[in-house]
């Protein structure tokens, strides 16, 4: 689920930065060290959308270095429990298969997989089920349900399934 959250960082900056655009190099590398970061508190921070404020710089001794406390506005990533989210298959192995939604990986174990659906091992290992009209292989596009999730300091990691109505397989490379 995406949120719009306030965040605030402590910036340091170097003191040829200082001038007229010193605002806008704040900015620009703010969202260079903080877009793309996972915190396992928020989640992963997509986009920063706008600044609140920026504080009073604090010259840090014997470096010339100034720090400036930073508050801004951001889009953040966290997904939870019984969300449903559609995701690109990674990898398939005949303990289940990985998938990759944004920048979570989600594990689907073969006993999260319906009963109807056996692992086929070859050039391009897969599952399929007993009629072959369904298969689930690297690269197909599946909807699953996170069933539950595992938050480290810098990234989260899911289990899902789809063994459930509506959940699945809803775009085959092969088939295109």
């Amino acid at each position: 689920m995406f949120f719009h959250i306030v965040l605030e960082r402590n910036m340091q900056l170097h003191p040829r930065y200082f001038g007229r655009n010193l605002r806008d190099h704040l900015v620009t590398k703010l969202m260079k060290d903080v877009e793309g970061t996972c915190s396992g508190r928020h989640g992963f921070v997509v986009a920063i959308t706008g600044i609140e404020s920026v504080g009073k710089g604090l010259i840090r001794d014997g470096t010339g270095f100034v720090t400036f406390p930073v508050k801004y506005q951001c889009i953040v990533f966290r997904p939870f429990k019984g969300e449903i989210l559609e995701a690109v298959v990674t990898m398939v192995n005949k303990m289940g298969f990985f998938a990759e939604a944004g920048p979570v990986q989600m594990f689907v174990s073969n006993h999260l997989i319906p009963d109807d659906m056996e692992f086929q091992s070859g050039d391009v290992p897969n599952y399929t089920t007993s009629d072959g009209s369904v298969k689930i292989q690297k690269d197909s596009e599946v909807r699953l349900k996170i069933i539950g999730t595992r938050v480290d300091a810098t990234e989260i990691f899911c289990i899902g399934t789809i063994k459930d109505d509506f959940l699945g397989v809803i775009n085959d490379p092969a088939t295109i």
